[in-house]
């Protein structure tokens, strides 16, 4: 039986920013992995909306990297990749926490990789007054990012797939997966 947690997404300065519910499948030293199910309710706070996700998604939060990375099964060989730049991840009873930090990396199925969000980073470093070193700190996150999907480092390495998925739906926690 994969572990229910909550995943609370905050902006600098502590304003809760969006969540939802997910399954602890996998956890190690390095990050938290998440099963999403189908049909979950996503509350963004920021925009005082709640929105429906419709597909599953499997999702890593570091512990000590500067990003996460959701991966979205739209079909079985259709992934969309959403990555977001944040602060490392928090884990408290049972709540996952992180700050984001506005910028996001993201491939659609059938598109290249793109970095969206660039103005809003900007113009929330003056508004919330991001100090230079977090400024810093994102920037290098992304670059890290970058680096370890061009080079296909776990999870853009293919061991996030449609079986994996299939694997946790059923409820099986992922032993000894990486």
């Amino acid at each position: 039986m994969n572990k229910p947690v909550t995943i609370q997404a905050y902006k600098f300065g502590g304003r809760l920013h969006y969540e939802w519910q997910a399954e602890i499948v996998q956890q190690t030293e390095q990050y938290v992995m998440v099963l999403c199910q189908a049909n979950r309710t996503f509350i963004h706070h920021t925009k005082g909306t709640t929105f429906t996700i419709p597909y599953p998604s499997l999702e890593v939060f570091y512990f000590d990297q500067w990003y996460t990375a959701a991966i979205s099964f739209q079909a079985e060989e259709r992934l969309m990749y959403y990555c977001n730049i944040a602060m490392p991840v928090k884990l408290q009873n049972d709540v996952l926490s992180f700050v984001d930090l506005d910028l996001d990396y993201l491939k659609e199925p059938d598109e290249d990789w793109k970095v969206v969000d660039r103005e809003e980073f900007e113009r929330h470093q003056q508004q919330y007054s991001y100090p230079a070193e977090l400024v810093e700190q994102a920037e290098q996150g992304l670059q890290t990012l970058q680096q370890v999907v061009a080079s296909g480092q776990f999870p853009f390495d293919g061991s996030i797939n449609y079986a994996l998925l299939k694997q946790s739906l059923q409820g099986t926690a992922i032993a000894d997966f990486k």
